[in-house]
Order: structure tokens, then sequence, then C-alpha cells
């Protein structure tokens, strides 16, 4: 059981930071559907970060110099999205899918070109990186996830943020109604590409979480196994609000970190399920509440729509 508790909460973790990031790219009326790549690029930089570190590199120092790398690479890949977007109105679903491909694909040529150069004999796509690991999961000993609190944190910091702030109003009317913002002197744009932005930080950073507290050794070729878009799937059903979010990312967390520990359970052992099932049971349920919730989601009015200063 406590182990169930422990992997429902890295995984919700992931699957809370990424969600928060595309809540607010859209409450700023840009849909985000490259998460997934942004992940990828988020993951990678703070895998390269870990690789390329000194030896005896404080456990401190390790986590705020991944932090950051991920965060950063996630914001730049986010650029691409928000030029796309909000400069060249081009379709933002399209241009999030091309991401999501890119990504992926960007990573993989990219570490394999880095272990040809150190290791020609197995040019692999993959990084070991379990001493740095340890930085973010043990203390004295002890598994615990410093990035677990990190994620409560800045749900509290996201909810303060969007509600309690100047700037997470203008954001949301941007959402909502750019027009109308633009009228009372908001620039609709600056604040679009904010949103963007703040998605491609938190998206970063859920991608080092996954990587770090998710698997052991990462295999770019597999991105980060369709979290991006679980993420969606969690923002939509927690209606676009941090706290109903993060209760629905623990729920689909649940689901995940059961086919890490069902075997663990005489009652699921029980009903002789493959573990293909448990593996697939997350998406499933993603299907299931998008099909229920989608059509009755209060999403803000304006998302995906191009802002256009002549309309009214």
């Amino acid at each position: 059981m406590i182990l169930l508790i422990q992997y429902t909460l890295l995984f919700a973790s992931v699957l809370l930071l990424v969600a928060l990031g595309g809540c607010f790219s859209e409450h700023s009326g840009v849909i985000n559907i490259g998460l997934e790549g942004i992940m990828v690029f988020g993951a990678l930089g703070g895998a390269l970060v870990m690789r390329y570190l000194p030896a005896g590199t404080s456990p401190f120092m390790i986590i705020l110099l991944c932090v950051l790398a991920s965060m950063t690479a996630g914001l730049l890949y986010s650029l691409l999205l928000a030029v796309a977007a909000i400069n060249f109105k081009a379709d933002q679903t399209l241009v999030g899918t091309a991401m999501n491909l890119l990504g992926t694909a960007a990573a993989t040529v990219l570490v394999k070109a880095i272990n040809t150069a150190t290791n020609p004999d197995n040019p692999s796509a993959t990084i070991s990186y379990v001493e740095a690991r340890k930085a973010f999961l043990m203390v004295d000993g002890k598994e615990f996830s410093w990035l677990t609190i990190l994620t409560v944190v800045l749900l509290v910091v996201s909810f303060i943020l969007l509600y309690k702030t100047k700037f997470g109003l203008r954001l949301q009317a941007c959402g909502e109604h750019p027009q109308a913002a633009a009228s009372v002197g908001i620039n609709v744009y600056s604040m679009r590409y904010a949103g963007v932005m703040i998605s491609g930080v938190l998206g970063g950073l859920g991608g080092l979480v996954y990587i770090t507290a998710g698997v052991s050794e990462w295999k770019f070729e597999n991105g980060v196994a369709g979290f991006g878009f679980l993420a969606l799937a969690v923002m939509i059903f927690g209606g676009w609000k941090p706290f109903r979010i993060a209760l629905a990312a623990l729920l689909f967390g649940l689901f995940r970190s059961l086919s890490n520990v069902y075997t663990g359970f005489d009652f699921l052992n029980q009903l002789n399920l493959p573990s293909t099932v448990y593996n697939m049971l997350p998406y499933i349920i993603s299907l299931v509440v998008l099909v229920i919730f989608s059509k009755n989601s209060a999403a803000p009015k304006a998302e995906g729509i191009p802002y256009d200063k002549g309309s009214r």
C-alpha cells in the first residue's frame, strides 16, 4: 500500500505540473497540444545536466541546476508554439502535433549523436543517470521526492497567480474575450506569450519529474509514454481549475501506478489480468473521461481562436 501511495504521488506530480502548464496556456487563449514534446525537451535538458555534472556535486546543486535546465528547455521549445500561433496565426492543433513529433525525434537524434561521439561502438539513444536520481529521490537513505514538494508549492502558486493577481485576471480575460481585454489596454499578444511560456516552464519541469521518478533509464525514442496527452485529459477533467486538476491528477496517477504495483495486491492478482491491461488503464480512463466531460466542459471561450485586432 505504501508503494502504491508513493507511485501515485509521483505520477500525479507529473500530470499535475503538465496539466497546470496547459491550463495557463489555454486560459490565455492558446491550445497547447504540444505538451508531450515540451515534456521531452524539458526532460532532455535535465538529463543532459545530470550526465555532465562533475562527480561530487552536492544534491542541492544537482536539483537546482536540473530544475532550471528543464524549465529553460521547456520554455524555449514552447516558443515554437507561441510564434506560430500568436504571430503567424497558425492552426494551434497542427502546430502542437508537429511539436510532439519533432520533440521525440530531435531528442533521439541528439542523444544518439552525443553517445556516438563518446562511445562509437554503442550509439544508443539512452542516458544513464542513476546516481544523479538519488539526489531527487533519497534523503538520509530513505526514498523521498523533493519534486513532489515542489509540485505542491507550484500548485498553490498557480492558484494565487490565476485568481488573486492582476496578471492572472488579465490572462483569463484574454482567453475569454480578447477584444474586450484589448479595449481596456491589455496587450493580448504579450499575455498569450506569457501563458504559453508558463506552460513551457511547467511542462519542461513535468518532463524532468517523469524521468527522475518514473523510470530508471530513459529511452528517448519512447518519449514520455503519452503523459502529455494524459495531462490534457486531467486538465479537462479538472475544469481548468488548479485544485480540481490536482484531484484529477491523483485519480489518474492512481490508475497509472497500478501497473507498477498490482502484483502486490492479492485481489488484483486473482483477476488474472495481463500486465498490459494495467498499462493501458490510464489511457482507457482518459478516453472515457473525455467522452463524458468534454461536451460539458467550461473551456475558455476564445481558446484556439487567433486574436485579430480588427475583429469585434
